[in-house]
């Protein structure tokens, strides 16, 4: 594992189907796209981050209505994030509103040229980009 001065911070987009997960770069500025995996994917995913880079902590989009109402989904979210934290006990899970967040990821996928098929929802790249969106939300926000 790398040194504890540049772990990266893992963005999760936790869907039901699909989960965006994004990684910082090493001096937490930029958010890097990791991919989009079922549940058995992730913890996958995130074993090999934590062995090869270090994670100081998990950031997972939390998912609020338009009033900061909690929805059918920030149940699931709830759960998810109790497994988290028993599979990463040493590490800090923190949730963010991730109001927007997917609507955000495809205009920034439009924007970028992206045919629908390119961003189809079936392909994932929306929710790598969702995560990625979050994630880059909460490092402009810690500067």
């Amino acid at each position: 594992m790398s040194s504890s001065s540049y772990k990266r911070i893992v963005a999760i987009d936790y869907g039901t189907k699909r989960i965006g997960v994004a990684k910082s770069d090493p001096l937490c500025m930029f958010a890097q796209p990791v991919g989009t995996f079922d549940e058995e994917g992730l913890f996958k995913v995130l074993d090999a981050i934590l062995r090869e880079d270090g994670i100081k902590l998990f950031i997972v989009g939390y998912p609020l209505s338009d009033s900061g109402e909690t929805n059918r989904m920030t149940g699931v979210i709830d759960r998810f994030v109790v497994e988290l934290r028993e599979r990463f006990p040493a590490i800090p899970v923190e949730t963010v509103d991730e109001h927007r967040s997917s609507k955000d990821a495809r205009r920034i996928l439009v924007d970028s040229g992206q045919s629908r098929k390119q961003r189809s929802v079936k392909g994932g790249r929306v929710d790598t980009a969702a995560a990625c969106v979050i994630l880059q939300g909460y490092l402009d926000a810690s500067r």
